[in-house]
């Protein structure tokens, strides 16, 4: 079992605290983590504190069945968002069940909202800044989202931004309008970055 824990925090006059934190609870028995749900928000209450409604839960997260993928069950295992990740059960390469992390889908639109905005403001700037600025926000993202597994979800966020900036240097001028044959070559002059692991979980886990 697992919950997602946020926290927000009272402000009285004069004084401002942290609006919000994250925690994910871990617990081997399903009674255990129904008990300590039960007395957490009397416990915060006693600090002035409260739960957020929306995002407190109780996650089933246990190993899916051995044969069948459990999809439907009564007992098939939940996923949660933690830290801009979905942590969920899937395969490894051997076929053995492991949790892996995803980009959340909210970061992800999120990411790619941002990424429109800043296409469109700089759509008149030259190709060659736009591509340099454009590789710069991928390699940062990759920083924090580029973890062991989550490669589907960089090289989709790729794709997006290709088409997101194809799209705003396609509006720079109605009398010479973009084709995607030309922006191919663009994109073969000047690729974005590849999606880059730079953190790995199993390197992690094998030196904790």
């Amino acid at each position: 079992m697992s919950g997602d824990v946020q926290v927000r925090f009272c402000e009285r006059p004069g004084v401002r605290f942290p609006r919000a934190t994250h925690r994910v609870m871990v617990f081997e028995r399903e009674d255990d983590a129904r008990r300590v749900m039960a007395v957490l928000p009397k416990r915060f209450e006693k600090y002035a504190l409260r739960l957020h409604p929306e995002k407190t839960r109780l996650v089933r997260f246990t190993r899916p069945p051995r044969n069948p993928d459990g999809r439907g069950s009564p007992d098939a295992p939940g996923s949660f968002d933690f830290l801009g990740f979905t942590h969920h059960w899937a395969r490894s390469l051997k076929g053995n069940w492991v949790v892996k992390q995803r980009t959340a889908k909210n970061r992800m639109s999120r990411t790619l909202h941002a990424i429109a905005h800043w296409c469109r403001e700089n759509r008149h700037e030259p190709v060659r800044e736009q591509h340099r600025k454009l590789s710069q926000k991928l390699r940062g993202h990759d920083a924090y989202f580029g973890i062991t597994g989550n490669h589907e979800a960089l090289k989709c966020l790729r794709h997006a931004v290709e088409r997101i900036w194809y799209k705003w240097l396609s509006r720079r001028s109605w009398k010479a309008r973009l084709t995607w044959k030309r922006m191919r070559e663009l994109l073969r002059a000047m690729p974005l970055p590849p999606p880059r692991a730079v953190h790995s979980v199993l390197l992690r886990a094998a030196n904790p």
